[in-house]
């Protein structure tokens, strides 16, 4: 069976692509390098990770970027023998504007090379590509951002030259286009409802490219709105995949939820089985089921992998800056780490991270470190972003436990401790916990806990979920680094 999650953790806005016999994933990436992470099957039912697209400031400069901007909702093609890789780099979304730039790469293979960037037009955010009759039509919602307004409908535009042309209004938050034509008509599926508990995916039809669209009689293809019971919450922002053998899915985040509604793991990747009724794509139900029966292709699983002795496998990202030499270095049997800004710095932080992709895991790893200043500390964190964290740091102090909750700090002196200590933090459930410290709140690292609003404007988004990782400070710019050994990630 396909159990879902297939991406567990943070992997958001997922988009689906087939070439011949392989299938590949692509999922937002935020404020994380390397940007657009994307992951390879062929059953639907095994998936590997591939790591990053978007390795290099070349490709993507993010220093600066607010939490949860950055790389949003990426669109991932084949065409003419190219794989088209369409990505928005969100640097502003607060108070009124969206300050978006989309850009377009190719490349012959999914590992690449891939071309440099290139600007394209757009007026809003989650850009797709259409490709037909040797033409390809770039697929955008709109953004007004004149007070009152906002979303402001689908468009669709040719790149080789011509006027957008509105091809939906919005209806609710209509957002996530996604273009297919099949048996003479033309299939709009778009997300909307917005992206936390009352998203959906919502299919419309037209005999015509510009429309005018029809929606679905049937209501939504899928959504877990109207039940709250449903394991899998927040279903929506779909893309569809027909297999080799005829058969159709359709990939989708969703997340899973603690008693309490908030969604530590943030919105993660599952598939459902499309069946076609009436000339429309339908989920049973209309709702994400957990088990799904796989498509009848070969079974094709893949080898297990670990961490490489540096402890840098492809599910590991870094913060605000792609992982360089100056100031992260493989090594064997372990990682040393330069240290950078503080914990609220968004240019250039020294934190190597993962997804939290279980209720219950850990990261532990044995560090050597000696703070020569007040100005030096690292260690291990539970994180979601600049303004929500828990960092269990060696300090001129000694062993200190800060946890920031929407930026208001508070600390723990665990004791003293020497230039080689073991760090640990586990997650169980709705609590966190670091080596023998008190148990933690976990729930305020969490995608609902991350949104702030201030007079009815949004000041930050939650889109990223909880990631476990090492994290060092140099604020003085002294020169300190931290070695890290024995990393180990348990889920």
């Amino acid at each position: 069976m396909i159990r879902n999650p297939v991406l567990p953790g943070f992997h958001p806005d997922p988009s689906i692509v087939r070439v011949g016999e392989d299938y590949y994933l692509a999922t937002s990436t935020f404020e994380w390098y390397p940007g657009v992470r994307v992951h390879h099957s062929r059953d639907l039912v095994n998936w590997r990770p591939l790591g990053g697209i978007l390795t290099g400031r070349g490709q993507l400069d993010l220093s600066g970027v607010p939490d949860s901007g950055g790389v949003w909702a990426p669109d991932l093609t084949y065409h003419d023998g190219l794989f088209h890789l369409v990505y928005g780099v969100m640097d502003n979304y607060a108070l009124g504007y969206k300050d978006i730039a989309n850009y377009l790469i190719t490349a012959p293979s999914i590992e690449g090379p891939w071309s440099d960037p290139v600007r394209l037009p757009g007026r809003g955010f989650d850009a797709a590509l259409y490709h037909e009759d040797g033409r390809s039509r770039l697929l955008t919602m709109v953004f007004d951002s004149r007070p009152g307004r906002g979303f402001a409908g689908i468009e669709l535009q040719p790149l080789d030259g011509g006027e957008p042309e509105l091809i939906l209004p919005n209806r609710n938050v209509t957002e996530g286009p996604h273009l297919y034509r099949i048996d003479g008509w033309y299939y709009l599926m778009v997300a909307e409802g917005g992206t936390g508990f009352e998203h959906g995916i919502t299919v419309l039809r037209s005999r015509s490219l510009a429309g005018p669209y029809e929606e679905d009689p049937a209501g939504p293809m899928l959504t877990s709105r109207h039940d709250p019971s449903l394991e899998l919450q927040k279903a929506g922002h779909g893309c569809l995949v027909r297999t080799q053998t005829g058969e159709w899915y359709v990939a989708h985040l969703m997340a899973r939820p603690y008693h309490n509604r908030r969604c530590v793991l943030g919105r993660e990747t599952a598939l459902q089985r499309v069946v076609w009724e009436d000339g429309w794509p339908r989920v049973a139900g209309g709702v994400p089921a957990v088990e799904v029966v796989p498509p009848a292709l070969p079974a094709h699983p893949w080898p297990v992998t670990e961490d490489s002795p540096g402890g840098l496998g492809p599910e590991w990202s870094t913060l605000r800056r792609p992982a360089s030499p100056d100031w992260l270095v493989a090594g064997p049997g372990g990682l040393t780490v330069q240290g950078g800004q503080s914990p609220y710095g968004l240019r250039s932080p020294s934190l190597v991270a993962r997804p939290v992709t279980a209720h219950r895991c850990s990261l532990e790893t044995v560090m050597r470190f000696e703070p020569g200043s007040v100005h030096q500390s690292a260690g291990i964190t539970a994180y979601y972003n600049s303004r929500n964290w828990h960092y269990l740091a060696l300090t001129t102090d000694g062993l200190v436990l800060t946890s920031s909750d929407r930026g208001t700090r508070t600390e723990h002196l665990l004791g003293p401790a020497g230039p080689e200590v073991r760090l640990r933090v586990e997650f169980d459930g709705p609590v966190v916990r670091f080596n023998d410290g008190p148990e933690l709140d976990a729930t305020i690292l969490s995608d609902e806990h991350a949104d702030e609003f201030v007079d009815g404007h949004v000041r930050s988004f939650g889109f990223t979920g909880a990631f476990v990782g090492l994290w060092v400070q140099d604020l003085a710019g002294e020169g300190c680094a931290a070695r890290f050994e024995h990393i180990r990630y348990d889920a």
